[in-house]
């Protein structure tokens, strides 16, 4: 029997709503100091990935560096540019724009470009690069990579296929919570070429994301499966979380985070309500310092905290915030959530102790049923880390 959409359950209370009534006591002089360490870090980090990238996790909390071959290369170019717009200082800027022909040339050859992940490299360190400094053959290699991302679009499931070849048995029809960060790419290139395929495209696979990957509580699965010949909806299942029946707690904050992004490019009311549900799941499963465990269905004993998904719920509940009018009860609840949330992070989920590391958060998660990159730093949580904190501290302009 085909799957049918759920029907969602009313949006259950915030359980800390008196913790999270309050901001934590820190003060601006605080969140200066959690960025010029960070910021610190990343300089340190210029000789060595000047002409590299720092792998997706550490090892013993040191990344090695490799080539621009992963999903996650962006990740450091991004941080380049956070760093630059919170210091000035031009050393980031050069570094970032040196980099930037090993994004062409990754598209020019096809390099490991047979994922949905297309909108993270190219969001992070092209279209960032568009917007801060007018780099035109930055927007023309973003736009391109935009074009490579439509390929992956089934029009009759509505869906843009996450991982590998579109011909593999496998992978055909799947898509993952994350692809809703990626979508950002497309609705940019479709403002940039008044070409509304790009858009349609992102707003047909967000409807069916949500419709089918987000459950009927407000808990998500990690994949979903789609005929790609009918359009029919078939199954949900996991990669990187506990079970195929839990919630990966990364997942979940990136459907946060994607939600509230895209309500930049279509307002729709649907997207903020929708984020709002898996926040309020979210938060609800939090352990005592608010720094989750890497999947939901945990929230005490041994298993292994996920700093990284701490960081992107923060940037989530800070971009859901931003949208909300004035009035709204729980504006301030989502502000100060992330708030707390950066706050433990930066007391004590940091490498300040660590001077060993060339990282910024300790105690993330990868992808624990495989056993990678576990208890270590991951370079998208240090990301959404300082970019977190640029919320905080400036009227900072999303890249994406």
């Amino acid at each position: 029997m085909a799957a049918v959409p759920v029907e969602r359950k009313t949006i259950e209370p915030l359980a800390r709503a008196e913790l999270f009534s309050s901001p934590p006591g820190l003060e601006a002089g605080d969140w200066r100091k959690a960025m010029d360490f960070a910021v610190s870090r990343i300089h340190a980090n210029i000789p060595a990935f000047r002409n590299a990238y720092p792998a997706p996790a550490s090892v013993d909390d040191v990344y090695p560096a490799i080539a621009n071959t992963e999903w996650t290369s962006s990740f450091w170019t991004g941080m380049l540019h956070l760093a630059g717009e919170a210091t000035g200082d031009r050393a980031f800027r050069e570094t970032a724009a040196g980099q930037l022909p090993d994004y062409r040339a990754r598209l020019d050859t096809r390099t490991a470009t047979d994922t949905h992940d297309l909108g993270f490299l190219y969001t992070l360190s092209c279209v960032a690069a568009w917007k801060l400094h007018g780099d035109g053959a930055a927007r023309a290699t973003a736009l391109k990579a935009a074009d490579l991302l439509m390929f992956r679009y089934f029009e009759k499931a509505g869906i843009i296929q996450a991982w590998g070849d579109l011909g593999d048995p496998a992978q055909r029809g799947r898509i993952i919570i994350d692809c809703a960060m990626n979508l950002p790419l497309l609705h940019w290139a479709s403002e940039e070429t008044r070409n509304p395929h790009y858009r349609e495209a992102a707003v047909s696979h967000l409807a069916r994301a949500n419709e089918f990957l987000v459950r009927e509580d407000w808990s998500s699965f990690h994949t979903y499966y789609f005929d790609t010949g009918t359009g029919q909806p078939l199954r949900g299942t996991t990669a990187q979380g506990y079970s195929n029946d839990s919630c990966w707690a990364r997942g979940q904050a990136w459907a946060i985070l994607g939600n509230a992004l895209s309500y930049r490019y279509v307002r729709d009311p649907e997207y903020l309500e929708t984020a709002r549900g898996l926040a309020h799941y979210f938060l609800n499963r939090l352990p005592g310092d608010l720094v989750p465990y890497w999947d939901l269905c945990f929230t005490s004993g041994d298993e292994e905290r996920d700093s990284s998904s701490a960081s992107i719920a923060a940037c989530g509940l800070l971009e859901l915030a931003s949208w909300l009018p004035v009035s709204d009860p729980l504006r301030r609840s989502y502000e100060n959530a992330a708030l707390r949330l950066l706050a433990s992070l930066a007391a004590s989920y940091t490498t300040a102790s660590r001077p060993d590391s060339n990282g910024i958060l300790l105690h993330a998660v990868y992808g624990k049923p495989m056993g990678d990159g576990v208890d270590e730093c991951n370079i998208w949580g240090d990301y959404f880390y300082v970019e977190a904190l640029s919320r905080v501290l400036f009227a900072w302009r999303p890249y994406w």
